[in-house]
This record gives structure tokens, sequence and C-alpha cells, in this order.
């Protein structure tokens, strides 16, 4: 099974080379596209079921044992992980595929956005199993390079001014990053995380808080956490739909992702977690105040994600089993249901002509289907019972009051009110999108609206086309897998439990890497080896 684990990153990888030089022909490109993300869903949930039932993959790149090789670890966070990251990307894909065959190239150029495409992913799936952290590194820049030339597709002026933004703000993340790398090497002498694990504890604690500040600002950046948020809301709006909906609902959760690697493995019951915590109040706060003054409904879904990666550091920040296991299971939640909003705002952009609430009426009667493929997942984000926003709510509240601190408590209240304010930005979306007959919209007049803005470069609206029946499934199949959540809740939430219990322990991982005993002995025994050698000649 540990053979397994590479192909991950393979197949998307040589499917975006075959893609590449396929770049004439549009629906061969469709169709390698399509079965290379069918086989990574596939086969990750193949490890899934392997990890959460028997015991985690690693795989030796070359041979070469950890700490002198490349190491890709798939436990259960990261199987999890895997398994939903191709559930979307594969989503998405065939969201993207029903409108190039109805609009052709003006959106999304196929000869590149599909290689592009599964470079993305391998820079996703890379990022999940790498077992360093300059790997990790590498999967960040591989999202890098690949998300700018997503979120500039079309050439347009926003798109340009955004991807700029994006990419200014990303490449300080990663210098910042690689100087954190250099420096825990210098300190610790490795970038195996579980090498990095067991020789932190040696070093000054000074220059353990400062590795560790380096290390959460450079991933704080990339998960769009308060105040480093600031490039999200005007940088995913401008992308085409598709685009949109894979940034939202995927790559600020690989900064989460290495947050939490960074919280339980590298830097466990951190002395930082009340900050963090702070930090996490105050992104919820100030991303839900955004959104409720937005009247684009791309940027108010984008206020609505930061404010929920929040919740996810919440969980992080409690520095216990039951906190890291609610945060796993809002990310999951999380996940899917943006990514669904996003989708079914691509829906209502085609079939209303725009996604400013000012300008759209009527959309409930003109398509019922799209009207409730918006409502459910809007239900869901706001947290209403006994969707699965409701449960990971709860989960997290419930891990926040076990701590019984006053910091805890606050944050339960303000994770209560957030989640109202979300409900209402969201329904109001509903009732004057939906809801309000389109000939009032012209005449319509409300306090509620004077305090709203419009998106930066807002355009007229645009001519009204067909929703093809692709995009359509495509959004009610990740409406489905998101009441999925709800209905199999408790399988998932346990799933999630067992992942927080074996993060609870850094030695558990650590275990993974190093089987036979401390990785120090192998540095030993490879110095020992050396010195022989020498001798010898």
């Amino acid at each position: 099974m540990n053979s397994l684990v590479p192909l991950v990153v393979m197949l998307p990888l040589l499917g975006a080379a075959g893609a590449l030089v396929l770049g004439r022909r549009p629906r061969l490109q469709r169709i390698v596209t399509l079965a290379v993300l069918s086989t990574v869903l596939v086969v990750s949930v193949v490890m899934l079921i392997t990890v959460d039932s028997d015991q985690p993959l690693i795989m030796e790149v070359g041979g070469w044992s950890a700490p002198f090789g490349i190491v890709l670890i798939v436990d259960r966070l990261t199987a999890l992980m895997l398994v939903v990251s191709a559930s979307v990307l594969l989503a998405v894909l065939i969201f993207s595929v029903g409108q190039g065959l109805a609009d052709g190239d003006d959106e999304t150029p196929v000869s590149i956005y599909y290689p592009t495409y599964l470079i993305l992913a391998t820079g996703v799936f890379n990022a999940f199993i790498a077992g360093d952290l300059f790997n990790l590194y590498v999967g960040f820049e591989i999202l890098l390079v690949s998300s700018y030339v997503l979120i500039t597709l079309g050439g347009t002026e926003a798109r340009i001014r955004a991807g700029v933004t994006y990419i200014v703000v990303s490449l300080v993340s990663s210098m910042l990053f690689l100087a954190s790398i250099a420096m825990i090497y210098g300190a610790v002498g490795t970038v195996n995380i579980a090498q990095i694990s067991q020789r932190m504890g040696d070093i000054p604690i000074n220059v353990q808080i400062m590795l560790h500040a380096m290390l959460l600002v450079a991933f704080g950046i990339k998960a769009a956490v308060f105040p480093l948020s600031f490039w999200l809301p005007d940088s995913y709006p401008t992308a085409p739909a598709p685009v949109t909906a894979v940034f939202a609902g995927l790559l600020t959760k690989v900064g989460v992702y290495a947050i939490i690697r960074t919280e339980t493995i590298i830097f466990p019951g951190s002395e930082l977690n009340p900050i963090l915590m702070v930090v996490a109040l105050l992104t919820m706060v100030v991303g839900v105040l955004g959104a409720v003054a937005q009247a684009d409904i791309k940027r108010l879904l984008s206020f609505t994600l930061v404010s929920h990666i929040g919740y996810m550091i919440l969980g992080v920040a409690l520095g216990s089993a039951a906190g890291t296991a609610a945060a796993i299971f809002y990310i999951v939640h999380h996940i899917i249901v943006q990514t669904t909003l996003f989708l079914a705002t691509g829906l209502v952009e085609r079939h209303g002509g725009a996604t400013s609430i000012n300008k759209l009426g009527g959309l409930l009667k003109a398509s019922p289907i799209i009207g409730v493929l918006f409502f459910i997942p809007a239900l869901n984000l706001g947290g209403i019972p006994p969707f699965s926003g409701f449960i990971g709510k709860l989960a997290l509240f419930e891990a926040s009051a076990e701590q019984g601190t006053a910091l805890a408590y606050t944050l339960i209240g303000a994770g209560a009110l957030v989640s109202l304010l979300t409900l209402y930005a969201l329904m109001r979306i509903w009732n004057m999108a939906f809801w309000r007959p389109a000939a009032d919209v012209a005449d319509y007049e409300s306090p509620l609206l004077n305090n709203i803005s419009e998106a930066p470069h807002t355009v007229a609206v645009k001519e009204q086309r067909t929703t093809p029946r692709l995009m359509v499934g495509a959004t009610a199949g990740m409406v489905v897998i998101s009441l999925a959540l709800t209905v199999f809740a408790g399988p998932l939430f346990g799933m999630a439990s067992r992942a927080g219990d074996d993060l609870e322990e850094p030695g558990t991982y650590v275990g993974i890497v190093f089987p036979n005993g401390d990785s120090q002995a192998t540095d030993d025994q490879a110095t020992d080896d050396q010195a022989t050698n020498g001798q010898g000649e």
C-alpha cells in the first residue's frame, strides 16, 4: 500500500504533461484531466480506508530513509484531506467542462487551463503528504505558480490587477517561509518535521518562539487569518467561477493544514496559543463584518471565507485533542460548503447576468433549481441545525468550554454571533436575489442597502446565458455531498476524533517516520559509517 502514496502527486503531474501535449485537442484534454482526478480520488479513498483501519502509510523516495531522504506520509488527517480535495477538484472540473462547452474559451482557455489545473492539484496533494518543511515549501510554490496563471485567465484588467496583488503577497509569504526553513535548519540541523519535533526542545525558548512566530506568519498569510487576510476579498472574486470556487474551497485550507502540523508536531502545547485564540476571534469578527457590508455575492462569500477560517484557528489554538478534532471536521465541512456556494454563485451570474444583489431579482421564480442549490449550502454555512455547520460549531464550542477560560468563553459568544451574522448576510442574498420580484429591482429602496458596497470596478449587468446541465449537475452533486456530511456526521466526526487523538501526542507522528527509535541514533550511525569509510580509504 505504501506505493500508492506518491501516485497522488505523480498522476496529476504526468496528466498535466499529457494535457499540455494535447493542447490543440480539447476533448482529449478533458478526458485526460477527468481520468487523472478520478483515479486520484479512488487512490485517496483506498488510502483513507487503509490508514483508518490499519496504520499510516509512508514512502521513502529513492529508498533513502529519513531524515536523509524525502519522506511522504499519509496519516488519518492527510488521507481525509486528500479525499476531500480530490472530490472538490473533480466536481469543479466537471463544472468548468460544462462552462467551456457552452461558452468556448472566453473564460477559461482550455489549452492552458487543464494542464494548469492539474499542476494546481499536484501542489495541493504534495503539500498534504510532505514529511519535511522543504517539500511542503515546494508544494506551496507549485500552488503559487499555477494559481497565478488561473487567476489571470482571460487577461482582463481586473484579473491582472488582482493577480499582481495575489502574487506579491504570496511571494512575501514564500520568502518568509523559506527564511524560516533556513533558520530552523541552522538551529536543529534538519528539515524533517518528525526530527524537528524531537530536537526543538533542545534549543533556547526565545529562539523557539521566534521560529514559531515566523512559521505562523508565513502560514497565516496563506490561510488568510486577520490581519493577513487583506488580499483575499479583492483577489478571488475576479477569477472565473470554477477557479474562484476551487481557490475558496481549497487553497486557504492548505495554509490551515500547515498550521495544524506546526502546532501539534513541531510546537505542541505552545505558549503562543492564547495569541492564536485572539487571532481567531479577530478573524471571525472582522471577516463577518466585512461580509455584511457587501452587495456583491462573490465578495460577500470571500469575507465569510475569511471569517470561518477563524473557527478553524480556534480549534487548533485550544491545544487539545477535542479542539483539533473539531477543527478537522470543520475544515472538511467548510471546503465542501464554501465550494458549493461559489459554484451556485456561478450559476446565479449566468442566469441573472450579475453578482450584485442590487441588480438581481426574481431568480427563484425564473430558476427554482438554482434557488435550492444556493439555499441549502447557505443554511449549512450559517450553522442551522441539523446541518454539518451546526455540528462543527457545536463541537468547537464544547472543546472551548472544556478549557474553561474567560477567553474561551468569549470565543464561544463571538462564534455564535458570527454564525448569526453569516446567516443574516446569506439570507439577505436570498431575499434580494431570489425572493424579490424581478420587476421591483429598479424601484426597490431599502435603508439596509444604503450601507453596503459594490465590488471595485463593477460592471453593468451582462447578457444572461443559458445554464448547461453539466454545471447544474456538478453543483447539485456538491450539494448532495454537503448533505452527506450531515447524514454521516457521526462516522466523519469519529474519524476526525481519531485524527485529533493521533495529533495530540507528537510521538505518534515521530513513530511513523522513525519506527525503530530515536532519529539521533540514525544520525550517529551515519556519522560512524562516514568515519569508517574515511579510515578505509
